[in-house]
């Protein structure tokens, strides 16, 4: 299976405005791109179809109805294979280099040292990505160009989110693969909210709740708490609250052959449901 024909010079992402933001709710989805630089397809050690193991499938196409509903949603197009943005900015492996890092790089942390950082060294099923080292200057030219436009739109949408509400709910979406450790019980949904601390713990099981209702067996905290997006922008005590939510891809995609399932239409008529449950709770209750 080919990668997604990229188009020409893509935005690193894209925000979808409703005609007018109604609900203090914000949407996100990181690690949905598909547009695969030509660089990387011809450097890398991994056919396409590997590349893609680490991406997070048409998690946007679940999401997609947010906008209706008066809340915007924004997607990366670029891949997470090639920056991601679900870590700090210079999360960085000093071993897929080929000179010293700055010293101010973070080369220590526990993403790095399992291959998974800003640049990452493996796609999630453990295959190293590159034959070659990069160069540090690669790095910074992906974090420019990916990370920073990113952040800078997720957090213009928070701000102005919280200047017209008083409040947000930053709704961090991804889909999570089969986990080798809970196959007895497997959840189709893991809520994360860095165990109580990014998001207050009524909105946190409010969401459990809609999704309980719609008939999905939903964790929290386990094995996903919450990644870089939730734990830095999850700030209660000032009004923005960030919640990570894990879909099973089992629900709604062929894994092996990275292909939308007959699942996909009713897990987003139902996404659909908790986006339209979101756009009509009032959300005072979160204000500081």
């Amino acid at each position: 299976m080919d990668l997604p024909a990229p188009t020409l010079a893509p935005a690193p992402l894209v925000v979808t405005r409703p005609a007018r933001q109604t609900v203090p709710v914000v949407f996100a989805s990181p690690h949905s791109g598909q547009e695969y630089p030509a660089q990387l397809v011809a450097e890398a050690r991994l056919a396409p179809l590997a590349l893609r193991r680490s991406e997070d499938s048409f998690v946007d196409e679940l999401f997609a109805a947010a906008p209706a509903h008066g809340a915007p949603l924004i997607a990366a197009t670029f891949p997470r294979v090639w920056c991601d943005v679900n870590r700090e900015p210079w999360e960085l492996d000093p071993a897929m280099f080929d000179g010293p890092l700055p010293p101010w790089v973070n080369t220590s942390s526990p993403r790095v040292g399992a291959g998974l950082g800003t640049i990452p060294r493996i796609v999630a099923t453990g295959e190293t990505v590159y034959r070659r080292r990069l160069s540090f200057a690669e790095a910074e030219t992906r974090i420019r160009a990916c990370w920073e436009p990113y952040h800078a739109a997720l957090s213009e949408l928070i701000a102005e989110t919280r200047a017209r509400f008083g409040v947000c709910l930053l709704v961090d979406c991804h889909s999570m693969p089969a986990h080798p450790a809970q196959a007895a019980n497997p959840p189709d949904m893991v809520l994360g909210d860095a165990h109580g601390t990014a998001c207050a713990p009524r909105a946190t099981r409010m969401v459990e709740e809609i999704l309980a209702g719609l008939g999905y067996r939903v964790r929290r905290n386990d094995p996903y708490a919450g990644g870089y997006v939730t734990r830095h922008y999850g700030r209660p005590r000032e009004g923005t609250h960030a919640l990570q939510i894990e879909i099973a891809r089992a629900l709604y995609m062929d894994e092996t052959r990275i292909e939308r399932a007959s699942g996909l239409v009713p897990l987003a008529r139902d996404m659909t449901g908790l986006i339209g449950t979101l756009a009509k709770t009032d959300w005072s209750f979160l204000r500081p």
